[in-house]
């Protein structure tokens, strides 16, 4: 006996677009079970849903919803980026954030398992596949929360590809409430800057030592072109993280530097006014990869005097208080999705053949 009924093969034909004697077939190979029943008619390439359901999704939008002491952000993926800019598809977006904020989902996988508007989530997509016209995928998602006294905020780029959220742990609930406000500051620092970790010491020392050797080699055979050409030669790097830089490493410079101000003629009652300015220029010069990936370590955009951990620390010394990023994430629309460039005249000659 069948365990679905004309209901049910309206439905799946309303999801996929597929035929109705394909949808009545579906549901009978797959038990009356709809999700399998999708599955079956993507399988055997039947149906709009089913088979835009096969195409690479890289394009799409980040949406975000930040409230008191909360934050979501989801990646979802189309096919083009013409369809992300669709109102059908924003509004998909929206809805899916809603659902992701309320749910707390820790993960893709969570939210794809769930049920949202009393149906499975699987279906939701495929009706919305159907409709919008293109594969959608919900790709990724991250939600931060904390108590009174964690700050969180958040950043969208105005162009929904890019998203952030990040949490500061205060020393109390008021210093909490008056950061969280600039904390989207260094969310739109992390949006621009992509750091990949929050500090330096957060680095491998295989890694460090890798980049080093990677680093070194490059400049090199830039400057082998730089010497044939007469150009000014670069600096090759002797280190790149304050990881390295020991205090033996540090005390070294500093006595280099005085050397070097003794061999100039300075007095040297002027030195400690000279020293601090010169090995500060050392450290700047010898943690590139710091200031590159390590978001504490990096120059603030909105001012490239302080580092991101002195921009927080100067807000919490302001309300009285102190606070660190604990942690955050941040999701670029297609990162890591490899698409194959199609040959769009074989694909016209194929549709012709």
């Amino acid at each position: 006996m069948a365990n679905f009924g004309p209901q049910d093969i309206k439905k799946l034909r309303e999801m996929t677009d597929a035929g109705m004697m394909d949808c009545k077939k579906a549901l009978a190979e797959s038990d009356g079970d709809m999700d399998k029943a999708v599955a079956w008619l993507r399988e055997k390439g039947l149906g709009a849903a089913a088979k835009k359901a096969g195409k690479v999704a890289a394009e799409g939008s980040i949406g975000l919803k930040v409230e008191d002491h909360k934050a979501v952000l989801v990646e979802i993926n189309s096919q083009t980026d013409f369809v992300a800019q669709n109102d059908k598809f924003k509004n998909v977006v929206s809805e899916v954030v809603e659902h992701s904020f309320n749910n707390h989902f820790a993960n893709a996988d969570e939210l794809n398992a769930s049920e949202i508007n009393g149906q499975a989530f699987s279906e939701y997509i495929s009706l919305q596949i159907a409709t919008i016209g293109e594969n959608l995928v919900v790709r990724r998602t991250a939600a931060l929360q904390g108590g009174d006294a964690i700050a969180i905020n958040g950043y969208l780029h105005a162009n929904g590809q890019i998203g952030v959220i990040l949490a500061a742990k205060c020393d109390s609930q008021k210093t909490a409430d008056a950061i969280k406000g600039d904390l989207k500051n260094i969310a739109m620092h992390i949006s621009a800057m992509g750091p990949k970790t929050l500090s330096y010491k957060d680095f491998d020392p295989e890694f460090i030592a890798s980049e080093l050797t990677g680093r070194i080699v490059t400049i090199e055979k830039e400057n082998e072109e730089n010497k044939r050409l007469g150009k000014p030669l670069k600096n090759v790097p002797t280190y790149i993280s304050m990881a390295q830089l020991t205090d033996e490493v540090l005390a070294k410079a500093k006595a280099d530097i005085e050397a070097e101000l003794k061999a100039e003629g300075k007095p040297e009652h002027i030195w400690d006014k000279i020293v601090p300015g010169k090995l500060d220029r050392f450290i700047s010069d010898n943690t590139t990869l710091d200031q590159e990936l390590a978001l504490l370590d990096q120059k603030f955009v909105m001012d490239d005097s302080l580092t991101v951990a002195q921009y927080l620390e100067n807000l919490a010394t302001k309300a009285g208080g102190t606070a660190q990023i604990i942690e955050f994430v941040r999701l670029e629309v297609g990162e890591g999705i490899e698409v194959v460039e199609e040959d769009f005249a074989a694909e016209v000659a194929k549709q012709m053949s």
